[in-house]
């Protein structure tokens, strides 16, 4: 929980809760052995406080309360250092996914209310895939107190069954198998209904892909009944995991219900475990993108000479962006100016498919090759889709057009790959860098430049020399030479003499 001054949080405040599941026995098993040795016995207390403020067996929302019935029910006084204690450990909870606090403004009061959003505790499969949370876990209770722990939540098959090689098929009868909905009517004064009694807002969802908003409904219903494949689409119902890589495809490429599930049916999309083959499926929606593509360039080609040209407007994305500090913001190019502000572009550089982002710089049409370039970096690179746009902003925003090549784009590319550059952070990094050494490098050119015409370069020597060198730098030093013609120097009769005198005795004839 962030707060800046602690007069923002205090006892007075209100609060109220949700939440849309309830604790079963394991999950109860999970908080004891695996959350409380994290963050602390106090601040599981808290979580089941907060838990219990909804009534058992029922989900949504809470009454309205001031955070006074917090602090009593956790048997701490309303001070300073109260409120001080309850922020550290609202935080432990925030920071293991247990707990999203908000803080909401009335428009009618100066006053705030404070949301506190509940998740349930992951099951022991989905926490010991999260690494960063067993390794908090390791770091807290030792490595093989971990490894009993993770063998104590899951019961092994028999040993009869885990030596033979059985070969498995599934039997089970699917729903449209079974029942036979009537489709042609459908009743939408239970659909508002079952809207209206329903909880006024859902739970946010923890995805942090962008989504097209399929759902799997409209998937299920047009997808064959025949299709090798029927048994795979079914078990996205239980797998949401699985249903927003879909719907992330589907919104980067743009890809319609009927596209996706022709995507969906075909060979090679699912593995022999029924998971998703993303790159397989992701190649396969490039394919249909650019035959799409290729279609609608004809079509507007056709439609050349009409007057009226409807923008369609964007689709909005309903999950959570990530955010960019303000330290990390590139300036925004000169294409964009006037149509976005500084942290508008950055959070669309951070959050858009590189599909979209590079739309903005072109008024019409992309040019075949630079989408050919940048697809080759995402399919065949595997570079991350902030990355790719950092590049594009680094080549396209730039408006120099030395830079518009595939090969130095191609080069930038593999640049990245080699330094390891994979989050948006470390390409801004990288970009400065870039920057600052072209701009080093064009003060060095200059100075050179302006040096050789002084004439003052390479010892007075004629620039014909000096230019032929590499840049404009010589490769060899820099040796005044004597000049050939010399003054003749007065000499007096007596310093003569004694020359005359020193020579004699040299030659031992004094």
């Amino acid at each position: 929980m962030r707060i800046n001054q602690l007069m923002q949080f205090t006892e007075h405040h209100r609060y109220y809760i949700f939440r849309d599941f309830s604790l079963s026995s394991l999950d109860y098993k999970m908080l004891s052995l695996i959350y409380q040795p994290m963050i602390g016995a106090f601040a599981v207390s808290l979580y089941q406080q907060l838990y219990h403020g909804i009534e058992e067996g029922r989900s949504g929302y809470s009454e309205l309360e001031p955070q006074r019935k917090l602090f009593l029910g956790l048997g701490l006084e309303m001070n300073e250092k109260s409120r001080r204690f309850i922020i550290e450990q609202t935080s432990k909870l925030e920071a293991v996914g247990l707990l999203q606090t908000s803080r909401l403004g009335v428009p009618e009061q100066a006053d705030v209310i404070y949301e506190y959003e509940l998740t349930a505790p992951l099951s022991p499969a989905e926490f010991f895939r999260n690494m960063h949370l067993a390794m908090l876990l390791r770091d807290k209770v030792g490595k093989y107190a971990v490894i009993s722990l993770r063998e104590s939540f899951g019961s092994n098959e028999p040993d009869e069954l885990a030596q033979a090689q059985l070969t498995k098929e599934n039997i089970s009868v699917p729903f449209y198998e079974l029942f036979k909905l009537n489709m042609q009517s459908f009743d939408s004064e239970l659909e508002q209904a079952l809207t209206e009694v329903a909880p006024s807002r859902q739970a946010s969802n923890r995805s942090e892909l962008a989504s097209a908003g399929i759902p799997y409904g409209e998937i299920i219903l047009r997808f064959p009944r025949n299709s090798a494949n029927r048994s795979y689409v079914e078990r996205l119902r239980n797998n949401p995991e699985g249903l927003a890589q879909v719907n992330y495809v589907a919104y980067k490429y743009s890809l319609s219900v009927v596209n996706v599930c022709r995507l969906l049916d075909e060979d090679g999309i699912f593995g022999h475990n029924g998971e998703i083959e993303l790159d397989a499926l992701q190649l396969r929606a490039n394919q249909l993108y650019r035959q799409d593509k290729k279609r609608d360039g004809e079509q507007q080609r056709k439609l050349a000479n009409t007057a009226v040209h409807n923008d369609e407007p964007e689709e909005q994305e309903e999950e959570e962006e990530f955010e960019v500090q303000e330290q990390d913001y590139l300036p925004v190019p000169n294409q964009l100016q006037g149509r976005c502000d500084v942290q508008q572009y950055n959070m669309l550089m951070r959050n858009e498919p590189h599909t979209r982002y590079l739309k903005r710089f072109f008024p019409g049409a992309i040019p075949d090759w630079i989408e050919n370039v940048f697809e080759r970096i995402d399919l065949n690179y595997r570079l991350a889709t902030p990355v790719i746009n950092v590049l594009i902003h680094y080549v396209l925003g730039a408006n120099d057009a030395g830079r518009v090549t595939k090969t130095f784009i191609d080069a930038v590319a593999s640049n990245m790959l080699m330094k390891g550059i994979d989050t948006f952070e470390k390409a801004v990094h990288y970009v400065r860098e870039q920057a600052q050494l072209e701009q080093d490098k064009q003060k060095r050119k200059e100075a050179v430049t302006g040096a050789v015409g002084s004439g003052t370069y390479n010892g007075g020597r004629s620039g014909a020399r000096a230019g032929g060198a590499r840049n404009g730098i010589s490769r060899k030093p820099s040796i005044p030479i004597v000049a050939e013609d010399q003054g003749a120097s007065s000499v007096s009769a007596d310093e003569m003499e004694e020359l005359r005198k020193l020579a004699r005795k040299l030659d031992g004839k004094s």
